[in-house]
């Protein structure tokens, strides 16, 4: 399902999306067109993007192409999701240690867009982190590679 969804393949095609897209979510989705986890999440985005289309904007961005943005943002599993609102990196409290990111696939299409909503809406409000809606259980576990450091 990733040939659905427009790719970003360089740092200078990242920045202008980032500083290009106004009084929308940008939703920026890292990893690789090749692997099975990121195929299920890229399904979920092309299946929500024209619902979603007066509140966000979708990109995939592969990190093989951009390592200066999978390094800033620490993007040591994939799929990683990362939110942006009038060029502002948007934050999200899942429950998690990381706020910046969201780590994995959405359980469903629901949960995907219950969170750009929140975030939206947030952002609309001048906020720079919101609470996550989905529901805890369905948020993927995993351990921060630099914890204890």
């Amino acid at each position: 399902m990733s040939f659905l969804l427009p790719k970003l393949t360089s740092k200078r095609e990242v920045d202008r999306a980032i500083k290009s897209v106004a009084e929308k979510v940008l939703v920026l989705r890292f990893g690789r067109d090749n692997d099975a986890v990121c195929l299920q999440l890229d399904d979920i985005l092309a299946k929500t993007a024209h619902d979603l289309s007066k509140m966000a904007v979708i990109y995939l961005v592969d990190v093989n192409n951009v390592p200066v943005y999978t390094q800033y943002f620490d993007i040591s599993y994939i799929p990683s999701t990362v939110f942006f609102f009038n060029g502002q990196h948007m934050k999200v409290d899942y429950g998690s240690p990381d706020h910046t990111k969201f780590v994995g696939s959405f359980k469903t299409k629901q949960d995907f867009i219950d969170l750009i909503e929140v975030i939206y809406r947030g952002a609309m409000r001048g906020k720079l982190i919101v609470r996550s809606p989905i529901d805890p259980n369905n948020i993927p576990k995993y351990d921060l590679l630099y914890q204890g450091i």
